[in-house]
């Protein structure tokens, strides 16, 4: 472990000398994905000042929601971005070969291979949203809300980026995985609302099947004190059993990659 967390830190600084080295993209890519993120609380913006209770969830409880979600996407954003690209950067050029003749994980080497700097944006944005909407709700910073956030947070990334490896290894037999991680990664945008607006079925499809209402609704309920039981402590038992069950079928798909030729 210690030394994947050096290998790792050695990308990651060698990823920054990269960027250093051109700043104005930098600088384009991470406000670019602000300037996303405005365009959807705009949306949030007009719906709420058309319906001011959803379901009796006020504006600034929907931000806290929105901001969670987007704090938790970063995350899938800066460090797993890779699992996006792997089949035109990687598969089908025939870079992916050398990840397995080296002495490292492929996994690994494949998600060290590039921070994604745009996720900073995504970052700054749910951070902004989530300190705008909890002074505005009067949710008190103690100790144990500071590191339950925490815990929230790096679960909902964590199931993100797992969902996202799970239809990523699709690549292995197609050769171009956006597709399909575009139909799982997509669904998340209704977790960007309280999920009691939706339809039973849609609720239960985003806590057990495609959990990204735990990287939301759920935090936020538990965090204004809403009712929602042992679902406020869930996501980072199911983060845990995503990952695993991921890294399974990343290792399956592994052993049936035969190359593409280039």
């Amino acid at each position: 472990m210690r030394r994947y967390l050096t290998l790792y830190w050695y990308f990651l600084l060698q990823r920054f000398k990269i960027l250093l080295e051109y700043r104005a993209n930098f600088m384009i890519g991470a406000s670019s994905t602000i300037i996303l993120q405005i365009a959807g609380l705009l949306t949030i913006w007009v719906v709420m000042g058309q319906i001011p209770d959803l379901n009796g969830w006020g504006f600034d409880e929907v931000l806290l929601v929105y901001g969670l979600i987007t704090l938790a996407k970063s995350i899938n954003h800066m460090f797993a971005d890779n699992l996006w690209t792997i089949g035109w950067s990687y598969v089908r050029s025939g870079q992916f070969d050398r990840f397995l003749v080296r002495p490292i994980d492929p996994l690994f080497h494949l998600l060290a291979d590039r921070f994604c700097h745009d996720g900073i944006g995504n970052f700054l944005v749910g951070a902004a949203l989530v300190a705008k909407s909890t002074a505005s709700l009067g949710i008190a910073w103690t100790p144990f809300n500071a590191l339950y956030l925490a815990v929230a947070v790096l679960s909902g990334g964590a199931i993100f980026i797992a969902l996202n490896l799970i239809t990523a290894t699709s690549v292995f037999w197609i050769t171009e995985s956006i597709p399909v991680t575009q139909v799982i990664f997509n669904t998340h945008e209704f977790a960007q609302y309280p999920l009691t607006i939706y339809h039973r079925g849609i609720q239960i499809l985003l806590t057990w099947v495609l959990p990204y209402g735990l990287a939301s609704f759920y935090p936020a309920s538990f965090l204004l004190g809403r009712e929602v039981g042992a679902l406020a402590w869930l996501s980072p038992v199911v983060a845990l059993a995503l990952l695993v069950i991921a890294f399974r079928v990343w290792l399956f798909g592994l052993r049936h990659y035969s190359g593409t030729g280039s």
